[in-house]
């Protein structure tokens, strides 16, 4: 098995959560260069996996001004950084494993994608759902036609309050300066999940609705200070209480709570509370400077004239995304963090109505477990695209860019349709021949897959 090397960019959670399958499987990956701002987040890359110093760069930049030492970049910068950090990369010949979003807006989206095109580089974006068990199984029965051609999908994600207070209230992706939109930061997974499901047949249409109902200071708590730790006397009765979040749940989040603490081999609780009162993690959830949505709604059309529906809700005791496909023979409804899915099928018999099938995938969690996170997604997209990289055959979870392009335009005409009150219609450039995984489609022989 030939050895990949990898440089990381961005050397934050999930750039290092994927470079650590070169400690899990090193056989398979070796990481050898590592670009950051932060000289503590180079230092501490460079102590976990062995980089030199040498290999330890301020920015995608000056890295690509070195000549070509890996096979391919692991970019884990922030959304905004994903189409400056990646260019160069490609120009210096690099492959590159790329966050989502891997673009804010139109704009930036094309112009990625010209590159990779005039480039010839292979630039996978990392829509782990696809890798994990309980979709890859919901998409072959898809293509297999277990519930004959699909007229109707509806998805939702629950994303649960310490989940939006930590990301999108408080946290990194509150502001559209840093994200574009909570659903793209969010839900790009799920829109993009609904276009691989549709695989061959372009969105047309995009209607959406939504917006920030609870998060705003009009609905604090009568007396609520700005800072749970500081200044506030309903914190001991507040659901949002950052003590109750994270000091109480010191493990939860701490990925990105105690960023401000990462100097220190082992904080203390007192460590945590200081950190608290000063960073945005212990702000108050209804005074802060969020400026996107806490619930949205998307309806798409598709040109076979299948239509979907997305509903985000941020907020709920618990998170969970589940999944109803209807087809013209039968239908497909799961939870995600059961990892299991009922099949039903027309049943016209005598005496019965329909006929039902389980399919237990036996993988539970969503963020941990044995077998990786995001229901074993995280894992398995490393692995798969390793293999992508080698010739070998990828599985049909692998995505290249053109892959993520219909997912993504989803999502931007859904924000447009959602600002402007107005129906959006999905645009391509001229002569644009996108077709997401017909050429994979083809080669296995499955014309069903391919554009009309």
């Amino acid at each position: 098995m030939q050895k990949l090397r990898a440089v990381i960019v961005g050397a934050g959670h999930r750039a290092v959560l994927y470079a650590s399958h070169a400690e899990s499987h090193p056989e398979e990956l070796e990481i050898v260069g590592v670009a950051d701002p932060s000289l503590l987040r180079q230092a501490m890359a460079a102590r976990r996996f062995g980089i030199p110093t040498e290999r330890q760069y301020e920015s995608a930049e000056h890295l690509a001004r070195e000549p070509k030492f890996a096979d391919f970049a692991i970019n884990g910068t922030m959304d905004h950084q994903h189409v400056p950090t990646t260019l160069p990369l490609l120009e210096r010949g690099y492959d590159v494993l790329l966050e989502k979003p891997f673009a804010t807006n139109e704009h930036e989206m094309w112009q990625l994608v010209d590159a990779v095109r005039r480039t010839g580089r292979k630039v996978a974006i990392c829509h782990i759902l696809r890798h994990a068990p309980f979709y890859a199984a919901v998409h072959e029965q898809v293509r297999k036609g277990a519930i004959g051609d699909i007229l109707s999908i509806e998805a939702a994600e629950h994303v649960s309050y310490h989940h939006m207070a930590v990301s999108y209230v408080r946290g990194k992706w509150r502001n559209r300066s840093f994200c574009q939109s909570m659903l793209m930061a969010k839900c790009c997974h799920d829109l993009d999940l609904i276009a691989w499901l549709k695989q061959g047949v372009r969105p047309v249409r995009v209607a959406s609705v939504g917006g920030n109902f609870q998060f705003r200071p009009e609905k604090a708590p009568p007396n609520a200070g700005t800072r749970c730790l500081v200044d506030c006397p309903v914190e001991p009765d507040c659901l949002y209480s950052a003590r109750k979040h994270h000091l109480d749940h010191p493990g939860r989040w701490a990925f990105y709570v105690w960023t401000p603490l990462e100097h220190l081999d082992d904080p203390t609780e007192d460590d945590r509370a200081e950190s608290l009162k000063r960073s945005d993690y212990g702000r108050c959830v209804w005074k802060t400077d969020m400026d996107v949505v806490d619930h949205q709604s998307v309806s798409i059309e598709f040109a076979d004239g299948c239509t979907a529906t997305l509903n985000m809700v941020g907020g709920t005791p618990r998170g969970s995304r589940t999944l109803h496909l209807v087809g013209t023979e039968g239908e497909i409804e799961g939870r995600f963090q059961e990892s299991r899915f009922v099949i039903r099928r027309i049943d016209p018999r005598p005496g019965h109505e329909y006929s039902e099938e389980v399919v237990d995938l036996k993988v539970r969690g969503d963020m941990t477990g044995a077998h990786g996170g995001h229901g074993g997604g995280d894992a398995r997209l490393v692995a798969d695209f390793l293999r992508f990289l080698r010739g070998e055959k990828p599985s049909p979870s692998t995505t290249s860019i053109e892959d993520s392009i219909d997912g993504h335009l989803i999502g931007f005409c859904a924000d447009r349709a959602m600002r402007e009150g107005k129906v959006v219609e999905v645009a391509y450039p001229e002569g644009a021949a996108i077709i997401p995984g017909a050429a994979d489609a083809t080669a296995a022989g499955d014309t069903r897959m391919q554009e009309p």
